[in-house]
């Protein structure tokens, strides 16, 4: 049985930071793409930050670029997302996603075989 757990949500200020953690249990770690997502009240899932198998390939939304930092521990794994300049529009529900398969990264949602129930991030201005 997968299971993705994420943890490290909070309320924090703005300009604030948090690492959130996504633990994975049940799957070939390391052979998975990783990613996360968030959806905010009244909006849509929207792609936040993806990694590769090795860690060695990124990609991140225009709205976090230069703000979040996506990584992965396969030993433990586990996926991290920090957040620095933490801002009031990233308040949402954060999800871990992973893709089994290919080793392709996408931002597409429905790529992405397994969701962990979320993280609650309230960035308070």
């Amino acid at each position: 049985q997968v299971q993705l757990v994420e943890s490290g949500g909070g309320l924090v200020q703005a300009g604030g930071s948090l690492r959130l953690s996504c633990a994975a249990s049940g799957v070939t770690f390391s052979r998975n793409v990783m990613a996360w997502f968030r959806q905010a009240p009244g909006k849509e899932r929207e792609f936040v930050a993806t990694i590769s198998w090795s860690g060695g390939s990124t990609l991140y939304a225009d709205s976090v670029k230069g703000r979040a930092t996506i990584s992965r521990d396969n030993a433990k794994n586990t996926v991290y997302l920090q957040m620095d300049s933490l801002k009031p529009e990233d308040t949402a529900v954060y999800y871990c996603a992973a893709k089994s398969g290919t080793p392709a990264i996408t931002r597409v949602p429905e790529r992405y075989d397994y969701w962990g129930q979320g993280t609650q991030v309230t960035v308070s201005s």
